[in-house]
């Protein structure tokens, strides 16, 4: 990260621009090295892909997505102020394939009806909601998709779940999960 506010996109067409955020209480964005070692993980071309980035936040995990040439990237976020930024950033970008959705993220999933190729989720720490999040994201998978999640512990898993990378930074546990064929 730059400083606080302002983060780069790290790979695809857009890398090296900035992008701005406001400060807010509980935005953390992913930090650089974690976003790099995601998206190695994912392939750094996304053409084709559909993803959701369900508490975008700073927008990282998504410009980035779109950056690598991901198709279509939902980007859920319910803070007004920060929404503002995401506009201005798609705005700045050009990022036509960037649809941004003001909504509280557990409505979304419940409403949406769209499957997905990559599914990122990053909520706040403090509210515990994986649980809950996890349990809804099978029926928006599509047959191979993944999904990254970002917590400060080690989130328990049902045996539908295969934890197919994962690594840890600091405080922050990151994974890439799929789901369990024989779960």
């Amino acid at each position: 990260m730059l400083r606080e506010g302002k983060i780069r996109v790290i790979g695809g067409k857009w890398r090296s621009r900035v992008i701005t955020f406001p400060e807010e209480q509980y935005l953390r964005p992913t930090p650089d090295r974690v976003r790099e070692t995601v998206f190695n993980w994912l392939g750094q071309d996304l053409t084709g892909k559909r993803c959701l980035d369900l508490f975008a936040g700073s927008g990282a995990m998504g410009f980035e997505a779109a950056s690598r040439g991901a198709e279509h990237v939902v980007m859920v976020e319910l803070n007004k102020s920060i929404m503002r930024g995401l506009h201005v950033t798609r705005e700045k970008l050009g990022a036509t394939q960037v649809e941004l959705v003001q909504m509280n993220a557990l409505a979304f999933i419940a409403a949406d009806v769209r499957q997905y190729d990559v599914i990122f989720l990053d909520p706040p720490f403090q509210f515990d909601l994986l649980p809950d999040l996890i349990a809804q994201l099978p029926g928006r998978m599509t047959e191979n998709a993944l999904v990254y999640v970002e917590s400060d512990h080690g989130t328990e898993l049902n045996e539908q779940w295969l934890v197919w990378r994962s690594g840890r930074a600091g405080k922050v546990y990151y994974r890439l999960l799929k789901l369990n064929e024989n779960g």
